[in-house]
């Protein structure tokens, strides 16, 4: 129920803010995927540095947090396709971008958001 609950309001606010960041911008470029999931990797940093840090949470809080909402919010799949759509139209140079861009600063983002909780 935890993960399913999490996983629920994680894709409910995943598709709130990508539409909302998309809404802005004029571009084939998908803008909204892009934001949503290095927010998403930098919350997941954050929660892991705290539960590093910390026994703050139970395991249901910890799966209900990063398995669950961090899962919902964060899109692999979406991010796939939308790398697909660019390469199908022949944006390709968009496509690799994206697709560079996206692991590393997902990475650095879980990185940081590990850091930042390390440093406090």
């Amino acid at each position: 129920m935890a993960i399913g609950t999490g996983s629920f309001l994680g894709g409910i606010s995943r598709f709130l803010l990508s539409r909302f960041v998309q809404n802005q911008v004029i571009s084939s470029f998908p803008y909204g995927t892009f934001v949503v999931n290095i927010i998403g990797c930098f919350i997941i940093g954050i929660l892991y540095g705290l539960f590093e840090k910390d026994q703050l949470l139970s395991p249901e809080w910890r799966m209900f947090l990063t398995v669950g909402f961090c899962g919902g919010f964060t899109t692999f799949s979406t991010f796939a396709g939308e790398n697909y759509s660019l390469l199908k139209d022949g944006n390709i140079l968009y496509a690799a971008m994206y697709a560079a861009t996206s692991v590393f600063l997902g990475i650095m983002a879980v990185w940081l958001g590990n850091l930042l909780i390390k440093l406090i």
